[in-house]
């Protein structure tokens, strides 16, 4: 059976840890130095990390069975923005967007386990997805509903999404269209083919920002969302994306995938409100130049 949090009232004037150390009896000085650091401690709703907190009368202090995730959600990715519908987040590379069977560390995981930290009742819905090695921004749903609305509309919903990509080699043409039939393999490798009865349509378009002699940086609109289209796309123009060894890049000199989701507008779901939110061009995609 789970353990419950401890509620404790205050009743005079103290400091956090003398508190504590009197209401929680067998808990050393370490013990609860360990409670604060992980964000355990909360007093009158808000997490306290201080030990010579200052304690008034009246006030409420819990101890909360479960550590914080907040120090995952920051290691991973961190919040962008939060209503009571919907949640965006600037996600790293390296994190799955949710599980493709055993994995325990996703995006949908980690934010799962925060809004239930703040409510026990607090879901979580996938909209989008971003490929593990891709950075950037995502969107999630607060309820079964909201995520309904979007994936319907998503089309119509999604006014941008735009990606920065660091490619192989000089990219000659300042921009141009791609556009493609992509199909699924069962090994799981998305091919790209000009045979309508082949797959479904792709379209990406693209504009050069900077190139040398061995790398160009890219910025890259979706007019539809198949999976790993910007990869493929950029394999069919001869451009693999850096690190991209799935789909023909010869080397990672960055240490990860060359692509980043870096701008996402939509039109709110329940306010209608429009939103744009951007992520800036991670560094390691700049430092080759």
């Amino acid at each position: 059976m789970p353990k419950e949090d401890v509620i404790l009232n205050v009743a005079e004037n103290t400091l956090l840890m003398q508190f504590l150390l009197q209401n929680m009896k067998g808990k050393s000085r370490d013990n609860i130095k360990s409670l604060l650091r992980f964000k355990q401690i909360w007093v009158d709703g808000k997490a306290v990390s201080q030990f010579n907190y200052n304690l008034r009368p009246g006030q409420q202090v819990i101890v909360r069975h479960e550590r914080s995730h907040e120090g995952d959600l920051n290691r991973y990715f961190h919040i962008v923005f939060e209503d009571d519908h919907i949640v965006v987040i600037d996600k790293k590379a390296g994190l799955l967007s949710m599980s493709a069977g055993g994995e325990h560390m996703t995006a949908y995981s980690l934010l799962s386990a925060y809004l239930k930290q703040k409510d026990p009742a607090g879901r979580i819905f996938i909209v989008h997805r971003l490929d593990r090695d891709t950075s950037g921004l995502m969107m999630f749903a607060k309820s079964e509903n909201v995520q309904g609305i979007l994936q319907k509309n998503w089309q119509a919903n999604i006014t941008e999404r735009t990606y920065i990509a660091l490619v192989e080699g000089l990219v000659k043409r300042d921009g141009g269209i791609i556009n493609s039939y992509l199909y699924e393999s069962k090994a799981f490798v998305v091919h790209s083919s000009q045979d309508p009865g082949k797959g479904e349509l792709a379209i990406t378009r693209y504009k050069t920002l900077k190139s040398s002699a061995s790398f160009s940086l890219l910025e890259v609109n979706l007019e539809t969302g198949k999976k790993n289209q910007i990869r493929v796309h950029m394999q069919d123009i001869g451009h693999c994306i850096v690190g991209d060894l799935k789909y023909g890049a010869t080397g990672n000199p960055i240490g990860r995938l060359g692509l980043h989701a870096s701008v996402l507008a939509f039109s709110h779901p329940v306010t209608g409100e429009h939103m744009r939110f951007i992520s800036d061009i991670p560094a390691r995609f700049l430092r080759v130049f």
